[in-house]
Protein backbone atom coordinates (compact mmCIF):
# COMPACT_ATOMS: atom_id res chain seq x y z
CA UNK A 1 0.00 0.00 0.00
CA UNK A 2 1.18 3.50 -0.83
CA UNK A 3 -0.15 6.77 0.53
CA UNK A 4 0.49 9.92 -1.47
CA UNK A 5 0.41 13.57 -0.43
CA UNK A 6 0.75 16.40 -2.96
CA UNK A 7 1.99 19.88 -2.13
CA UNK A 8 3.26 22.98 -3.86
CA UNK A 9 0.14 24.17 -5.60
CA UNK A 10 -0.99 27.76 -5.53
CA UNK A 11 -1.74 30.83 -7.55
CA UNK A 12 0.67 32.13 -10.17
CA UNK A 13 0.55 34.53 -13.06
CA UNK A 14 0.87 33.26 -16.60
CA UNK A 15 4.50 32.69 -17.49
CA UNK A 16 5.39 31.83 -13.93
CA UNK A 17 6.58 28.59 -12.35
CA UNK A 18 5.56 26.18 -9.63
CA UNK A 19 7.07 22.97 -8.35
CA UNK A 20 4.74 20.28 -7.13
CA UNK A 21 5.85 17.52 -4.80
CA UNK A 22 4.34 14.10 -4.25
CA UNK A 23 5.48 12.54 -1.00
CA UNK A 24 4.86 8.82 -0.59
CA UNK A 25 4.81 6.46 2.32
CA UNK A 26 5.79 2.85 2.03
CA UNK A 27 9.08 1.01 1.99
CA UNK A 28 8.68 -0.19 -1.60
CA UNK A 29 8.11 3.23 -3.13
CA UNK A 30 11.06 2.75 -5.45
CA UNK A 31 9.18 -0.06 -7.21
CA UNK A 32 6.20 2.14 -8.12
CA UNK A 33 5.70 4.14 -11.27
CA UNK A 34 4.25 7.58 -10.59
CA UNK A 35 1.96 9.67 -12.73
CA UNK A 36 0.84 13.27 -12.47
CA UNK A 37 -2.69 14.04 -13.61
CA UNK A 38 -4.82 17.14 -13.60
CA UNK A 39 -8.49 17.93 -13.70
CA UNK A 40 -10.02 21.22 -14.68
CA UNK A 41 -13.60 22.07 -13.71
CA UNK A 42 -16.06 20.22 -15.91
CA UNK A 43 -13.34 18.23 -17.64
CA UNK A 44 -11.99 14.72 -17.47
CA UNK A 45 -8.90 13.96 -15.44
CA UNK A 46 -5.98 13.88 -17.85
CA UNK A 47 -2.42 12.64 -17.79
CA UNK A 48 0.28 15.28 -17.50
CA UNK A 49 3.47 13.27 -16.97
CA UNK A 50 4.65 9.90 -15.76
CA UNK A 51 7.91 8.38 -14.60
CA UNK A 52 9.03 4.79 -14.19
CA UNK A 53 10.24 3.41 -10.88
CA UNK A 54 13.88 3.88 -11.93
CA UNK A 55 13.34 7.25 -13.57
CA UNK A 56 14.58 5.82 -16.82
CA UNK A 57 11.29 6.15 -18.69
CA UNK A 58 9.43 9.43 -18.74
CA UNK A 59 6.32 10.53 -20.59
CA UNK A 60 4.72 13.93 -21.07
CA UNK A 61 1.43 15.05 -22.50
CA UNK A 62 1.96 17.05 -25.68
CA UNK A 63 0.44 20.10 -24.03
CA UNK A 64 3.22 20.30 -21.42
CA UNK A 65 6.28 19.08 -23.33
CA UNK A 66 9.15 21.51 -23.04
CA UNK A 67 7.54 23.28 -20.08
CA UNK A 68 7.11 20.61 -17.39
CA UNK A 69 9.73 18.27 -15.95
CA UNK A 70 9.01 15.21 -13.86
CA UNK A 71 11.68 13.72 -11.62
CA UNK A 72 11.95 11.50 -8.59
CA UNK A 73 14.18 11.00 -5.58
CA UNK A 74 13.63 7.47 -4.30
CA UNK A 75 15.79 8.12 -1.25
CA UNK A 76 13.26 10.77 -0.21
CA UNK A 77 10.18 8.90 -1.44
CA UNK A 78 9.25 11.96 -3.46
CA UNK A 79 8.33 12.76 -7.04
CA UNK A 80 8.44 16.30 -8.36
CA UNK A 81 6.74 18.16 -11.17
CA UNK A 82 8.52 21.34 -12.16
CA UNK A 83 6.13 23.53 -14.12
CA UNK A 84 7.50 26.48 -16.08
CA UNK A 85 5.94 28.94 -18.52
CA UNK A 86 2.55 28.26 -17.02
CA UNK A 87 -0.56 29.06 -19.01
CA UNK A 88 -4.13 29.68 -17.93
CA UNK A 89 -5.10 26.32 -19.43
CA UNK A 90 -2.81 24.61 -16.91
CA UNK A 91 -5.26 25.55 -14.17
CA UNK A 92 -6.75 22.61 -12.32
CA UNK A 93 -6.35 20.19 -9.45
CA UNK A 94 -3.16 18.21 -9.82
CA UNK A 95 -3.00 14.65 -8.53
CA UNK A 96 -0.16 12.21 -8.25
CA UNK A 97 -0.86 8.51 -8.54
CA UNK A 98 1.12 5.31 -8.10
CA UNK A 99 1.09 1.87 -9.65
CA UNK A 100 3.32 -1.10 -8.96
CA UNK A 101 5.37 -2.09 -11.96
CA UNK A 102 5.70 -0.54 -15.38
CA UNK A 103 4.89 3.08 -16.07
CA UNK A 104 1.58 3.86 -17.75
CA UNK A 105 -0.11 7.07 -18.84
CA UNK A 106 -3.80 6.33 -18.40
CA UNK A 107 -5.59 7.06 -15.13
CA UNK A 108 -7.27 3.66 -15.12
CA UNK A 109 -3.89 1.94 -14.66
CA UNK A 110 -3.14 3.65 -11.36
CA UNK A 111 -4.20 2.21 -8.03
CA UNK A 112 -3.25 4.83 -5.43
CA UNK A 113 -4.09 8.51 -5.53
CA UNK A 114 -3.31 11.58 -3.51
CA UNK A 115 -5.89 14.16 -2.48
CA UNK A 116 -4.76 16.71 -5.06
CA UNK A 117 -3.36 20.22 -4.97
CA UNK A 118 -4.92 23.23 -6.69
CA UNK A 119 -2.97 25.12 -9.33
CA UNK A 120 -4.43 28.40 -10.57
CA UNK A 121 -2.76 30.31 -13.39
CA UNK A 122 -4.02 33.82 -13.90
CA UNK A 123 -3.73 35.52 -17.24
Amino acid sequence: QVQLVESGGGWVQAGGSLRLSCAASGRTFSRYAIGWFRQAPGKERESVAAISWSGGRIYYADSVKGRFTISRDNAKNTVYLQMNSLKSEDTGVYYCAARFGEVRTTKYDYDYWGQGTQVTVSS
